[in-house]
C-alpha cells in the first residue's frame, strides 16, 4: 500500500505524521531527563559518595531501573485510559522525580538521589512508548519512517538537557546539579501540555483494514517467533552495549585528568549522534531494509569500541561517543521497526511492554556494571568486554536475514 493511502479505520497519512511531530517535541522536552541523568549520575554519585566509588554510577543505574520496573505498568495503564492520559500520566513522574532528586542533592543524600532516578525512570518508561505510539493506525509503510521521526526529537534533547546542566551549575552550589534536575520538572509539566495535543490512535489501529480484527496469540508464541528473538537481541545488545560504556565514558574522561565540562559536552555530542540520524533513518529502513541498517549500526558500534582503545585524548573520547550513539540509532531504530513486524493491533501492549521489560532490566544491568567494571579494571577492559556481544548481534542478524531472504550486501 503507498504511504498516501488512507487506510481504512486507520488514522491516515496527514494525521499519523501530526501524531509523529507531537511525540517527537514530547521526546525533546520529556526525553531531556534522560540525558541529564546519564551525564550527571555518575558524577553526583562521586561527589555523594566518600568510601565506595565503584558504586558512583548506581544513580544511572536506578534510573535505567525504574524505566524497567516502569515498562509493564505503562503499557497496562495505558491500555486502560490510552496514550493520551498515560503518556501525560508519565511526564508527571518525570516532573516529580526532577523535583525529588533536586531536594535529595541539597540535602546530600546518596540513596535518596537514587531513590529520586528510580521515579525519574518510572517516568521514561512512557517516553520510551512514544516510538511504538508513533506507529499505532499509521500507514504500515510509514511506520519506520514515525519510529525514525519521534527518535528524531532526541536530538533536542541533546541540547537541552546538558545545555540545562551547564548553565545551572552554580545555582546551587555544593550540589551543582539540583538546578538542573529543577529544570526537568519543570519540562515534565510542559510535557503534559504538549502530549494533550496527541490523537488517540489505539481503538483505530485496532480496527486498521490491513489486519482486520485478528485474536490476539499468547505471549510466548509471539516471543517464539525467530524474526522478534532477533529484534530483541539487536535492540537489547545495541542498547546494554551502548548504556556500558556511555555510563563509564564520564568518569573515564574525568580520571584520565580531562575537566568534568569535556564529560557534559561528549555526552551532548553523544546523544546527537543518537538521534539526529533518525530524520533518514527510517528513509534508510524503506530503501534498504531492517537488517542492512541493524547491521550498519553494529558495525559503527565495534568502530566506537577501537576508537576508544586507541588512545585518550578528548578528540578520541568525542569521535568514540559519536560512533557510540550513531550505532545505537541505526541498531536500535532498526530493532524497533522490526518489533513492529511481529505482533498484530491486538498484541502491541503485551509485546511492547514485555520487549521494553527486557530491554531496560539488561541496560539497567549494564549500567551497574559500569561502574564497577571500570573500578576494577579501567576504561580499555570495559570497550573490551562490549566487543563480543556486538559479534553475537552481528551472527544473529546475519542469520534472519538468511531465513529472511535480504540481502545484506548489494548484489
Amino acid at each position: 500500500m503507498s504511504v498516501a493511502a488512507e487506510p481504512v479505520g486507520g488514522l491516515g497519512i496527514r494525521t499519523a505524521r501530526r501524531n509523529a511531530l507531537v511525540l517527537a517535541a514530547a521526546q525533546a522536552i520529556v526525553g531531556s531527563a534522560a540525558p541529564v541523568a546519564i551525564s550527571t549520575g555518575g558524577l553526583a554519585g562521586t561527589w555523594l559518595l566518600l568510601d565506595d566509588k565503584s558504586l558512583a554510577t548506581l544513580p544511572v543505574t536506578g534510573f535505567n531501573v525504574g524505566v524497567a520496573l516502569g515498562a509493564l505498568p505503562a503499557a497496562a495503564l495505558m491500555r486502560a485510559i490510552g496514550r493520551r492520559l498515560g503518556f501525560s500520566a508519565g511526564a508527571l513522574f518525570v516532573s516529580i522525580g526532577g523535583m525529588l532528586a533536586a531536594f535529595s542533592l541539597l540535602a546530600q543524600s546518596f540513596w535518596a538521589f537514587v531513590a529520586s532516578l528510580i521515579v525519574v525512570g518510572c517516568g521514561n518508561a512512557f517516553t520510551q512508548q512514544y516510538r511504538f505510539a508513533a506507529t499505532d493506525g499509521a500507514p504500515r509503510d510509514y511506520q519506520a519512517r514515525a519510529i525514525s521521526v519521534v527518535l528524531a526529537g532526541g536530538m533536542f534533547a541533546a541540547v537541552i538537557g546538558p545545555q540545562m546542566v551547564n548553565f545551572t551549575t552554580d545555582l546551587f552550589r555544593p550540589a551543582e546539579f539540583a538546578g538542573a534536575f529543577f529544570g526537568v520538572s519543570i519540562l515534565g509539566f510542559l510535557g503534559v501540555f504538549v502530549l494533550s495535543r496527541l490523537v488517540v490512535a489505539d481503538k483505530a489501529a485496532a480496527n486498521s483494514a490491513e489486519e482486520p480484527a485478528l485474536p490476539a496469540r499468547p505471549l510466548a508464541e509471539i516471543v517464539a517467533q525467530p524474526r522478534f528473538l532477533t529484534a530483541l537481541l539487536c535492540g537489547v545488545g545495541s542498547y546494554a552495549m551502548m548504556s556500558f560504556v556511555m555510563t563509564g565514558a564520564p568518569l573515564a574522561i574525568v580520571a584520565c585528568g580531562h575537566p568534568q565540562e569535556i564529560g557534559f559536552f561528549g555526552i551532548q555530542w553523544h546523544v546527537m549522534a543518537m538521534f539526529g540520524p533518525s530524520f533518514f533513518t527510517g528513509k534508510l529502513i524503506a530503501r534498504y531494509g531492517k537488517e542492512r541498517v541493524i547491521a550498519a549500526g553494529l558495525v559503527a558500534l565495534l568502530s566506537s569500541f577501537a576508537v576508544f582503545l586507541s588512545g585518550i585524548a578528548v578528540w578520541q573520547f568525542w569521535l568514540g561517543l559519536v560512533l557510540l550513539g550513531l550505532g545505537w540509532n541505526f541498531g536500535f531504530i532498526g530493532a524497533t521497526a522490526m518489533v513492529a513486524e511481529t505482533h498484530r493491533p491486538s498484541e502491541k501492549g503485551k509485546t511492547q511492554g514485555f520487549h521494553d521489560l527486557v530491554l531496560f532490566t539488561t541496560v539497567a544491568f549494564s549500567s551497574f556494571m559500569s561502574g564497577r567494571v571500570f573500578v576494577a579494571s579501567g576504561w580499555e577492559t570495559m570497550n573490551l568486554v562490549a566487543l563480543p556481544i556486538a559479534v553475537v548481534c552481528m551472527v544473529a542478524v546475519l542469520l534472519e536475514a538468511r531465513r529472511a531472504g535480504a540481502r545484506l550486501l548489494p548484489a
